[in-house]
């Protein structure tokens, strides 16, 4: 081999045995990445998740071999669990949608359980005062629900527009103050006066959900699967979903191409809202049958994450929110058999929340070797 040859291969030499610790990586944007490798990385990230999930359980106490028994089979195959989970998914489906909306126009709606007791309130509000015909009773708590929680959406949405507050604090400072108020109520003019538990009296037949089938939770998932249908259509077909499109990818860009930024976002507020609030009147009207001072707790945080794992689509919360419900009524299934506290659910949702945004990086990043230090 001449030495021309020679001094030709010697950069490939020195590459292949630089020490690992001694080469340089530099972190760029992608360009793109493809759906399929996008889906195959959050669902690598999603078992990974579920992989620490079932040591932290193991460890607890739960035997191994009782965990896909417990978290699938009981929760599916026993019917009593699985209208469980169904109750359970329903007012998860209307939030994580309401988030999810609200996300796609760059709204971090932390605000969801607020807007839930608010739908609750006025819903209870129309039974408490006996408003509307009975034959309509119902179906006017519903529109009053979705009313009161557009409201609660209002303030922190007037606030971000007008004001540049942050909707983050504003929306979540705002769940206090309805929580608040919540408790003036139970504990107050609407104390139940039969039994003066704080909780308000209790809704007659015709103000409950109805029982399609037997049962009050497929009244609850038919209405949600119907919310989520009507989502579905509003992000992906029509003009509003377009323009919400331009918003979530460049607000800037969007508002020079003429998009009515500021009232896109109004929109999906309120819509969020409205979805809260629908929430809040499903829970009440269906398995509480009245307001009581604690139905709306965890609700909040689930509905961020489904609208995260599902990442602001419609029909994919759908999924997701029926997921997190198993693993709800899964969680409560060892609570009473392995004496496992609820906080190890809630934990278990923590872990998936990093393990996806964890996923995120990877799909919007790559790590890139850079030669040109490499024989350094």
């Amino acid at each position: 081999m001449t030495d021309t040859a020679l001094d030709a291969a010697a950069p490939e030499a020195r590459v292949k045995h630089v020490p690992l610790f001694a080469r340089r990586y530099t972190l760029e944007l992608r360009q793109q990445m493809g759906l399929p490798r996008q889906a195959l990385i959050l669902a690598l990230a999603v078992g990974v998740g579920l992989a620490i999930s079932a040591a932290i359980l193991v460890a607890a106490g739960v035997p191994a071999d009782e965990l896909l028994n417990e978290f699938i089979m009981q929760t599916l195959v026993d019917r009593q669990s699985l209208l469980a989970v169904l109750f359970q998914a329903a007012p998860m489906i209307l939030v994580g949608i309401g988030a999810a909306i609200a996300f796609r126009a760059r709204f971090w709606n932390l605000g969801l359980e607020g807007q839930m007791i608010f739908g609750a309130i006025g819903a209870t509000a129309v039974s408490m005062f006996d408003i509307g015909p009975a034959a309509l009773r119902l179906p006017l708590m519903g529109a009053v629900a979705m009313a009161m929680g557009m409201l609660w959406a209002l303030a922190p949405a007037l606030l971000k527009l007008r004001l540049a507050v942050n909707e983050i604090i504003a929306s979540l400072m705002l769940n206090y103050v309805a929580g608040n108020f919540l408790l003036h109520l139970v504990y107050g003019a609407w104390k139940d006066p039969k039994d003066s538990f704080p909780y308000s009296p209790q809704f007659r037949a015709f103000e409950r959900l109805p029982e399609w089938f037997g049962n009050v939770s497929t009244a609850a998932i038919g209405l949600a699967v119907l919310a989520a249908l009507l989502a579905t259509w509003f992000t992906g077909l029509s003009r509003a979903g377009l323009y919400l499109r331009f918003v979530d990818a460049n607000p800037r860009v969007a508002r020079a191409l003429g998009v009515p930024v500021g009232r896109m976002v109004l929109t999906a507020v309120l819509l969020s809202g409205a979805l809260a609030g629908l929430a809040g009147f499903v829970v009440v009207t269906g398995q509480e049958g009245r307001l009581t001072q604690a139905f709306y707790v965890g609700y909040g945080f689930s509905g961020i994450l489904i609208a995260f794992l599902a990442r602001n689509n419609p029909l994919a919360a759908s999924v997701v929110a029926v997921l997190i419900a198993m693993l709800f009524v899964a969680g409560r299934n060892l609570q009473v058999f392995y004496q496992i506290p609820f906080a190890m659910v809630q934990l278990i949702q923590a872990i998936l929340v990093i393990c996806v945004a964890s996923s995120d990086f990877f799909i919007r990043h790559r790590v890139r070797r850079v030669a040109s230090g490499l024989g350094a």
